[in-house]
């Protein structure tokens, strides 16, 4: 039998390095709570790992130069009550991290650009509305402000964190726990995966599933599912006799999975990471030592394994960093910062090339910082692409972005839990007095708290001259 021509592919040869001793962040007390989420975000300016905290939930942030030993004092990101479960940076705004708890709340922080003296305890806004633990977090890929998470109340939450408001609640969807929340490319569809084993497309701004496959991986084990960029899911599971699985799934015709692979009988969930520009999906098994890592195409087997990245250490989670934060000069396609008990080590994933040249076979286009829509546009029903970047030039992160809250219902003492209350027959209309003066009270107000931004901005301006100064 004559042996089959090998598949052609630029990616065939993608091999992956730990970094060297020196470029890892040694000495961080890495969270050990039980939860299957990455436990740690990356972006272009900052590495955000959840840590173990006495009396509530932290994590740290230290800017991505700060490798080595990083001292025991150092300032955490501290104001939750309860363990930190998931992190999120915001795709818009290198300086925004978002952190969901076992305390039910989402909290958005502001990072500055200098190293804080004392622990960050203080978030830009508080976002209550769950009445569970929060344990999934995830920033709309294309509206400025609108963060979705996910709890244990089988609720999922998208808000509006400009304003503080809940934009939509998802709250009769999941009949149980939710084990993943993935946003398609644009913004318009989600793809959800729950302990009733049913994958999910959900049309959030009509509340409305409009497809769903019940046992995609028929174990009984947490599944996860992420868009690919021709619009297929891409879901990793188990089979009912416990082995790990991958799948690739059409929406539009559901009955029958387009791949289905089994791997092997480890007990970890499969944590994947996809990348839209080269079509590669990497799997991360929580407590795995390996990476392995597949093309997506659109010619059979439809998913290709490429290579494994094997160490010996096992991993207690992994953060993924945006296309536009890596080095184009070396063909860098894709960097891990993977967690061991007391340190995190990148990967870096390279495609062998001879040339110093910018490789624009390698790097097209990627999504950029600029939003494309604001947040009430996408409520409207508007969808919009990523604004695209070129990385020939490499990128440059902008300098610290002010974030800023505008609660239009500064007076509505409500909790935001329930947006679609309407007025009762017994709450009569306010008067024209009552609400001048509120509207008086109101601009007051904010005039208030407008000078006390310009003083806390005037503040941090020193504070940056002062640390200059001392550099």
């Amino acid at each position: 039998m004559s042996r089959r021509v090998v598949r052609q592919s630029k990616f065939r040869h993608v091999f992956g390095q730990a970094a060297k001793a020196d470029q890892a962040y040694e000495d961080i007390r890495v969270s050990k709570v039980t939860w299957d989420s990455a436990f740690c975000a990356v972006n272009p300016k900052f590495l955000a790992i959840i840590v173990e905290a006495g009396g509530g939930g932290a994590f740290i942030v230290l800017p991505l130069a700060k490798t080595g030993r990083v001292d025991k004092n150092y300032p955490l990101v501290t104001g939750h009550t309860g363990p930190v479960l998931d992190i999120d940076w915001c795709p818009h705004n290198d300086n925004v991290i978002a952190s969901a708890s076992d305390d039910t709340t989402v909290m958005v922080w502001q990072i500055p650009d200098y190293t804080p003296v004392r622990n960050i305890t203080e978030p830009v806004i508080t976002l209550e509305g769950h009445s569970k633990r929060v344990g999934i977090l995830s920033w709309h890929p294309t509206a400025r402000n609108v963060l979705l998470s996910a709890g244990g109340d089988n609720v999922i939450i998208i808000w509006n964190v400009g304003t503080g408001e809940v934009l939509l609640s998802l709250d009769d969807i999941h009949p149980d726990v939710i084990h993943s929340v993935c946003w398609n490319s644009n913004g318009s569809l989600l793809a959800t995966t729950c302990k009733d084993k049913t994958l999910r497309i959900i049309d959030p701004r009509k509340s409305q599933v409009v497809a769903e496959r019940f046992a995609a991986h028929e174990g009984m084990r947490p599944m996860r599912a992420v868009f690919t960029r021709l619009g297929h899911i891409f879901t990793t599971g188990f089979t009912r006799m416990s082995q790990r699985e991958l799948g690739l799934w059409d929406p539009n015709n559901f009955e029958e999975p387009v791949a289905l692979q089994e791997m092997d009988t480890s007990n970890g969930v499969l944590l994947p990471f996809y990348d839209p520009d080269s079509s590669i999906v990497y799997l991360c098994g929580k407590g795995d030592s390996s990476i392995r890592y597949f093309e997506i195409t659109d010619e059979p087997p439809f998913v290709h394994y490429l290579n494994t990245f094997s160490s010996k250490e096992p991993q207690r989670g992994m953060g993924f960093m945006p296309k536009r934060g890596l080095d184009v000069s070396k063909c860098e396609i894709a960097r891990f910062y993977k967690l061991h008990e007391r340190k995190c080590e990148p990967i870096v994933m390279t495609v062998p090339r001879k040339s110093d040249l910018f490789q624009d076979d390698l790097y097209p286009d990627t999504p950029g910082p600029e939003p494309a829509l604001e947040a009430d546009e996408w409520l409207s029903g508007q969808d919009a692409e990523p604004v695209l970047i070129s990385l020939k030039e490499g990128y440059v992160p902008p300098k610290h972005r002010e974030f800023r809250v505008t609660k239009r219902n500064i007076l509505d003492v409500r909790p935001p839990a329930s947006p679609r209350r309407s007025q009762s027959a017994s709450e009569a209309p306010l008067s024209q007095h009552t609400l001048e003066t509120l509207l008086e009270e109101m601009k007051a107000l904010r005039e208030r708290v407008q000078a006390q931004e310009e003083r806390i901005t005037a503040l941090e301006n020193m504070l940056c001259e002062l640390v200059d100064g001392t550099d």
